[in-house]
């Protein structure tokens, strides 16, 4: 079975768009990769409106990837804070892969504005594609797309 021949109704990478693909979504998740926790920070930070953002947040609560913890600042009502869950760390990787791209394509012509360093050594970290066999790092020709456990058939194309 060739790519072609292959239907993405449940593609998961598809699925994943769906939960995290668009813009205010990865901007929330971005900021709460790097410690924002709070409603109105978000919204100060990311600048998106109340109901933009309440609406996102809602959808990263419900696909478990935010979770909320309640908190309450002296004389104010009970609030909510918005923390990552694993799934929602899980995306770490994929936010540093975006992070390089974009480093590479579309910073200021003096660099990027923030570098992600490891706490040991101050060297930057970046995202790469390894073998699970240890194979080491791969470049895309060293990979191949094969089906999976549940691929579908495609329905052939009328004329074909």
């Amino acid at each position: 079975m060739t790519w072609l021949d292959t239907n993405t109704e449940n593609c998961t990478v598809q699925r994943t768009l769906d939960l995290i693909g668009e813009k205010w979504s990865m901007l929330v998740l971005r900021d709460a990769m790097n410690g924002v926790r709070r409603f109105d920070d978000f919204q100060r930070h990311v600048g998106l409106s109340e109901s933009v953002l309440a609406d996102r947040l809602r959808k990263l609560v419900a696909a478990g990837i935010l979770d909320t913890v309640p908190y309450s600042e002296p004389g104010s009502r009970t609030r909510h804070e918005y923390r990552l869950t694993r799934k929602g760390w899980e995306l770490w990787p994929v936010m540093i892969a975006l992070k390089q791209w974009g480093d590479r394509y579309t910073a200021d012509p003096e660099g990027p504005p923030l570098e992600v360093v490891h706490a040991d050594c101050g060297e930057q970290v970046s995202a790469v594609v390894v073998c699970g066999a240890g194979h080491g790092t791969l470049i895309p020709p060293e990979a191949r797309t094969r089906p999976g456990p549940s691929a579908r058939r495609t329905e052939p194309a009328a004329g074909r």
